[in-house]
């Protein structure tokens, strides 16, 4: 399987169009059209259905352009840190990131990095913690700022100094919205939307035995989807504090738990990792900095 194909492959899956993706990538309609015969010949799967206007994905092809742009990722990020082994003055840093007002501490330090290496380019993905995790391990990231313990046979990491704060984010017409703090007994008849990552950490320390007896109708990742919910009168959502905007012109607001639920911020990074300069110069900031 070619990195070659596969790039034409992506790049077909995400125009839905064989014949305006080979105008964009300068190559004959023909020529593309063999190629991914090629590839699906030499899988043994049917990646694409074609129509007389567009091509939709199969199954397999959706699977494949999963793995795909993992690949064509990682061999990106290789060929950048191969050639920034020498170069201390630019580079690329990969940061995965959960949805946390605490990123600040991360940026004030690479804020003043930046002063002096100007060149050094920081890339974001925001996600939920597993998923940041998942391509933290894949060797996608650099590093991850995560709102859970970190793994520690299997990353290194510093503690930053933030504390979120959980709490309750519901429409100001609510009844509940009178209330200073919300404790256990408002929530357990009212529909919830929480995190699918702190059904597995937080909540079930803090609910306890009461947690079977919540009234979920559904989970999220990022919380601003989860505020759009809340907004449609969906429901209301347990989760950070500072992430939604809950002015007094706003819509919404936000009343913290009692009693008080908080999670802590660290930046992790893989043991035993062969770091790029740029990327060494982040962690001797970082440790100037949390340590």
């Amino acid at each position: 399987m070619e990195l070659r194909v596969l790039r034409y492959f992506l790049e077909v899956a995400r125009e839905k169009n064989i014949t305006k993706t080979a105008k964009r990538l300068h190559i004959s309609q023909p020529t593309l059209s063999r190629q991914l015969k090629n590839l699906e010949e030499e899988l043994g799967k049917k990646l694409f259905v074609r129509t007389n206007y567009s091509i939709k994905l199969t199954e397999e092809g959706r699977l494949l352009q999963k793995r795909a742009e993992d690949i064509l990722d990682m061999v990106d990020k290789t060929t950048e840190e191969i050639k920034t082994l020498d170069e201390i003055n630019g580079g690329d840093i990969r940061v995965g990131c959960a949805e946390s007002n605490g990123i600040q501490y991360f940026i004030r330090a690479i804020r003043r990095l930046q002063k002096e290496y100007p060149l050094i380019r920081y890339h974001f993905y925001s996600s939920g913690t597993d998923a940041v995790n998942e391509r933290l391990g894949q060797g996608l990231l650099d590093f991850a700022i995560i709102v859970q313990e970190p793994d520690a046979v299997k990353y290194n990491y510093l503690k930053l100094p933030s504390m979120d704060r959980w709490g309750l984010i519901m429409r100001k017409d609510s009844s509940l919205a009178e209330k200073e703090f919300i404790c256990l007994e408002d929530l357990i008849h009212i529909p919830l939307i929480l995190s699918r990552q702190a059904m597995e950490d937080e909540m079930p320390r803090w609910f306890g035995e009461a947690q079977d007896k919540l009234h979920i109708v559904a989970t999220y990742d990022l919380l601003f989807n989860a505020s759009v919910m809340v907004r449609e009168n969906f429901g209301y959502v347990l989760g950070f504090d500072e992430l939604i905007y809950t002015g007094e012109d706003g819509e919404l607001c936000f009343r913290p738990l009692e009693p008080v639920l908080e999670s802590p911020m660290y930046i992790i990074w893989k043991k035993y990792q062969t770091f790029t300069p740029a990327a060494k110069l982040v962690i001797t900031e970082l440790k100037k900095e949390f340590l």
